[in-house]
């Protein structure tokens, strides 16, 4: 009974040397306690809201266009329909590169968001890090959307035995 009792005592110590540490962690509930966060998030907040305005003026602008061209195409000779037709051509084109510009990808927007986002989230995945390091954790996960591994200790990234195992060097 000795002997069992001292052999399961030496197979839990034995897996708690090897057990990897986690934590777990709330981006999202950190970042929301964040004065400087929230204070960048509505200043993103007015930039977009100020271009969308913008994109909201220049499509009232060529609807308007639409409906006067609409009316009057009947009574246009072909070479002013051509014309017109070109210079709706070309506003809507205006709008969607202006769009493109404001709102896609690596536009104006990621841009800001960037600016002044990013600096606060490096913030946090510093400290994220620093605890890490301070308390010996193997892996932070993140639990604000889904499961994402925001640090991994690089000693347990085992990327290059499988390449070395694919025959990729």
């Amino acid at each position: 009974m000795k002997t069992f009792l001292f052999a399961a005592i030496l197979s839990v110590a034995a897996l708690s040397v090897n057990a990897q540490r986690y934590a777990v962690i709330d981006s999202k509930y950190i970042l929301g306690k964040m004065t400087d966060y929230a204070e960048a998030q509505k200043k993103l907040d007015e930039f977009s809201a100020l271009w969308q305005q913008e994109l909201d003026q220049k499509q009232t602008a060529v609807d308007k266009m639409y409906r006067e061209y609409d009316a009057e195409q009947v009574m246009l000779p072909d070479n002013l329909k051509k014309k017109r037709e070109d210079e709706l051509y070309n506003k809507e084109k205006e709008l969607r590169d202006l769009q493109r510009k404001r709102f896609g990808f690596e536009g104006d927007l990621f841009k800001k968001r960037q600016e002044l986002i990013k600096p606060v989230q490096d913030r946090v995945y510093n400290a994220v890090q620093k605890l890490a390091i301070d308390k010996q954790y193997d892996f932070i996960l993140d639990k604000s959307e889904g499961i994402t591994v925001i640090f991994a200790d690089p000693k347990l990234d085992k990327s290059d035995d499988v390449l070395k195992n694919l025959g990729v060097k």
